[in-house]
């Protein structure tokens, strides 16, 4: 089974908050992503896309896309746990055990980030076997699947990085139903419908048990996100 640890981390990277380490970066993520084996070309050419939007696009501007995007609501979120637990106090426990579940691989976390920030997991995931890898972004799929599926509805190019992890998990790739852009009378989001609808059918991550306490240290692998 072929290690995916680079793919995975420059697929983290198209995923983070941007700044200018990402602008100069995007020739070489371009190389990898686009030539990657394990992608299928519809991957590929939907990853090409995101960087030539990225390449295109002023870095302010980018930035204050990237917060409405992924910080209004939790439709798009990148914390995998708000789509499991939402910000209920099972979230606390679950982010103990994902840290503790870090740090047992050797990788101890710095700052304020939350754990379940999807290019933290990935850069976990990178640095894992080929094998384990793959078990883990297989836990994730279902969580990825509805990630992508908002974003390519809403004509959002970032899908293409979320959807490209499908394919690793040994899951099915989005159809074309699926990256299709919805209808402008049905592309506005229902918030309060989502959040109910994640309530009460929730989604299982990584086995969480259920948890006894909603303490937990957040914590922060990449120190670029602004505060809130």
């Amino acid at each position: 089974m072929k290690n995916h640890g680079p793919l995975l981390q420059a697929l983290g990277a198209l995923l983070d908050y941007p700044d200018q380490t990402l602008l100069d970066a995007l020739p070489e993520i371009r190389d990898i992503v686009t030539t990657h084996s394990a992608l299928p070309a519809d991957s590929r050419a939907a990853l090409s896309d995101l960087i030539g939007h990225l390449d295109g696009v002023d870095l302010i501007d980018m930035q204050e896309a990237y917060v409405e995007i992924f910080d209004r609501g939790r439709a798009n979120s990148l914390y995998l746990f708000e789509h499991v637990h939402g910000e209920s106090r099972e979230r606390g426990q679950a982010m103990v055990d994902l840290l503790a579940m870090y740090e047992k691989s050797g990788l101890y976390l710095q700052g304020r980030e939350l754990p379940d920030y999807l290019p933290v997991f990935l850069e976990f995931a990178a640095r894992e076997s080929a094998q384990r890898a793959q078990g883990l972004l297989d836990e994730i799929s279902e969580i990825n699947r509805t990630i992508a599926t908002h974003l390519a509805q809403r004509g959002i190019p970032h899908y293409a990085a979320v959807a490209a992890l499908l394919p690793l998990a040994g899951a099915k790739p989005l159809d074309r139903d699926e990256v299709s852009p919805a209808e402008d009378e049905q592309a506005a989001i229902d918030t309060e419908a989502l959040d109910k609808e994640w309530q009460d059918e929730p989604v299982s991550f990584l086995n969480a048990p259920a948890p006894l306490s909603n303490e937990y240290q957040p914590v922060q692998f990449y120190e670029k996100r602004p505060p809130r």
